[in-house]
């Protein structure tokens, strides 16, 4: 009985681990997603509203980090 206790107990602990890298796995996928969308909409934005406002657009690795536009001062939208 006990033993059957502990596989059950193990296979509960197993469920739930993987659940949570399911879970975890798709927080970082919508996160990414997130920032490619501001990557292209500054890109786009920059074009329309402030082209001649020198600019180096961030690598997309700055925006998965901060999620935010990161467009120069003075560029609106």
């Amino acid at each position: 009985m006990k033993s059957v206790a502990i596989v059950s107990s193990f296979a509960v602990f197993s469920l739930l681990i993987s659940t949570q890298t399911v879970a975890d796995s798709s927080d970082d996928l919508q996160r990414d997603a997130k920032a490619l969308e501001l990557f292209l909409q500054d890109r786009e934005d920059h074009k329309e509203y402030c082209p001649r406002i020198k600019w180096d657009q961030p690598k997309i690795e700055i925006y998965k980090k901060e999620l935010k536009s990161q467009l120069p001062a003075g560029c609106k939208k």
